[in-house]
């Protein structure tokens, strides 16, 4: 018994510390060189962007059973986005865009240019280069629906395969996703609709992976004895630590350096967006107050007790419930911008100057 205890508490603590780690960064850097999409990114800026880290579950736990990178260039036109997916049966079977590209394996991005977890895009592709790309006025948890007659208009997709396509007599290595997302339409939702030149977007990536089955010497997702499709493996860059993508604040951090691709450059994520971290965790526990006891909690002390300090410096929320809602404010020691949450996941900052 005390064995099972310990299994339990050594998989809760793992499962807590995904949770609470901080979201991944990448520095993307600008290129000069003309990037032909053709989803092998033989060009020397692509040779010289580093690879993420190794793709992990969602959750943050689990090691995937295969392995999957992006690298990310950008230009004055285009935000690039090359993938590598280790996969020893690559398979696709649907061919009409906008239709649910995660039914099949898929690699799939998602971008919050302000980073206010609202108007965010989602991009998914599978290995037949049949793409989704649609707009979240809200996320899912608020009632937002996907808004699938937007496009990415002039977007530019390529798939390369070491291997061969929808066929189950051999093996095969790996397949690659090279995309080129023009900036006209990405700032449309961005906080100036500019370019962000040395400044940060929050974005992430997730790789769908499904069990398959064969009839006939045709793919589909593997199904149990009843019929009901097994679930399926998402692998992300930056962990959520809830399999959930719709929750904007756990993506990763990138950068925008405007030095050459194989330059240097540090990038540390700004102390406001652990303040924003937080807020959310609260955010969180005020939608679970609600949902347990039918109103909102107040006072403040009701969703954390005692003193909290992000990097040594004390933070105090401020909770106000109004007619249709509430916000939860904190004055940041940093940098003394007003950070706010609001009752519909709404992030706002007011600058102090």
């Amino acid at each position: 018994m005390k064995q099972v205890i310990l299994i339990f508490w050594c998989f809760f603590s793992l499962l807590l510390y995904a949770q609470k780690q901080a979201p991944l960064s990448y520095v993307a850097f600008k290129t000069s060189e003309e990037i032909n999409i053709d989803g092998k990114a033989s060009e020397e800026a692509w040779k010289l962007a580093k690879w993420s880290e190794n793709f992990i579950d969602i959750e943050g736990v689990e090691t995937p059973a295969y392995k999957t990178n992006v690298k990310m260039l950008w230009d004055e036109e285009y935000l690039y986005f090359y993938t590598k997916m280790e996969e020893p049966h690559i398979w696709a079977t649907l061919k009409q865009r906008d239709t649910v590209i995660f039914y099949n394996n898929d690699f799939e991005i998602f971008i919050d240019p302000d980073g206010d977890a609202q108007n965010y895009m989602e991009f998914e592709i599978n290995a037949l280069n049949t793409v989704w790309d649609l707009l979240l006025v809200k996320a899912y948890r608020e009632g937002g629906h996907a808004i699938d007659s937007w496009d990415i208009a002039g977007v530019k997709s390529a798939v390369y395969i070491e291997g061969s396509l929808n066929d189950p007599g051999d093996q095969d290595k790996f397949w690659n996703v090279e995309i080129a997302m023009p900036w006209e339409v990405l700032t449309e939702t961005s906080p100036n609709g500019s370019i962000p030149a040395n400044d940060f977007w929050r974005i992430n990536f997730s790789r769908v992976n499904w069990d398959f089955q064969l009839k006939d010497g045709k793919y589909s997702r593997k199904q149990d004895n009843n019929g009901n499709y097994l679930p399926e493996y998402n692998w992300v860059w930056s962990p959520q630590g809830v399999i959930n993508m719709h929750e904007p604040e756990h993506w990763g951090y990138v950068y925008f350096s405007d030095k050459k691709p194989g330059g240097k450059e540090a990038f540390t994520i700004p102390k406001d967006e652990k303040i924003k971290w937080f807020l959310y965790e609260l955010y969180r526990k005020q939608k679970s107050y609600h949902q347990k006891h039918k109103k909102w909690a107040l006072p403040i002390n009701k969703l954390v007790k005692g003193e909290m300090k992000i990097d040594g410096e004390k933070v105090r929320p401020k909770l106000e419930i109004h007619e249709t809602g509430w916000n939860i404010s904190v004055l940041s020691p940093f940098t003394g911008n007003k950070l706010i949450i609001k009752e519909n996941g709404d992030f706002i900052k007011e600058n102090s100057d």
